[in-house]
């Protein structure tokens, strides 16, 4: 029975030795394709790189950041630097007060030209950023100053059409309107009630600096409208009569013709 087990055991011991080669073999693969691995020393310098290139990226990003809000705050105090809060730090502008807002239909003769408040039509000229090519009556000009506008005006014989555009972009506001004016003493001009300034050139600082600190100050006639659909259509134009009367109202629509 020894002898039948001695066979046994040797036939054990070659399985061992298979089973041992082949757990070598299994033990290689596990380690990499075609027994390649990583050093340990590698994989530990790579580790050892990848929190500093994130840590990098997070300062290229608040970098970027502080850039970007930096740049906001720059063009912010750029856009804010020329602004002005009272009439008195714009040279040259000149005051008047105590104009009357008598409503007539017949014309006025003003001691301003182009006027800048007084007796005027029952009518206003509108001024919803409205550019005129024609030379609007100025009582109805002054109507709209009443109502808070800012009217700018220039010499059609002296300003070119560059900055006639020029000055189409300052007028494209609510409470603002454009217009030329024959022969008035200075190639622009720019009024609001009891407000003028003249200047000679379109890109003059101050006409912005008025327009932005006066368009809508006026408060004479509080919740009156600037928009006159009608005299858009058929302005009223220097030297022509009165289409409205003194009984028509700045709250509701303007006078109908021959009424």
């Amino acid at each position: 029975m020894a002898k039948d087990r001695k066979p046994d055991d040797g036939r054990a011991r070659g399985s061992a030795t298979r089973s041992g080669a082949g757990g070598s073999t299994g033990r290689a693969k596990a380690g990499g394709k075609g027994g390649r691995t990583r050093p340990p020393t590698q994989a530990v310098a790579d580790a050892q790189k990848r929190p500093w290139a994130l840590i990098a990226g997070a300062i290229a990003v608040v970098v970027f950041a502080v850039g970007a809000i930096g740049l906001a705050v720059w063009q912010v105090n750029e856009a804010e630097a020329g602004k002005v809060s009272s009439v008195d730090e714009i040279a040259g502008i000149e005051t008047w007060e105590g104009l009357s807002q008598e409503h007539v239909t017949t014309p006025v003769d003003y001691e301003q030209s182009p006027p800048v408040g007084g007796p005027h039509d029952p009518e206003w000229a509108d001024c919803t950023g409205t550019v005129y090519d024609v030379e609007i009556r100025p009582e109805n000009a002054v109507h709209s100053l009443e109502h808070g506008a800012v009217w700018i005006t220039y010499d059609p014989e002296v300003v070119s059409d560059a900055d006639i555009e020029t000055l189409e972009r300052l007028a494209d506001e609510p409470g603002r309107m454009l217009s030329p004016y024959a022969g008035q003493d200075s190639p622009i001009s720019i009024q609001s009630w009891g407000h003028q300034l003249k200047v000679d050139s379109a890109v003059d600082e101050r006409l912005e600096q008025f327009a932005d600190l006066l368009t809508f100050a006026a408060n004479l006639e509080p919740g009156a409208t600037c928009s006159n659909p009608r005299f858009i259509e058929q302005p009223r134009l220097a030297g022509e009569g009165s289409a409205g009367t003194p009984e028509a109202t700045d709250m509701g629509e303007p006078p109908s013709d021959g009424s």
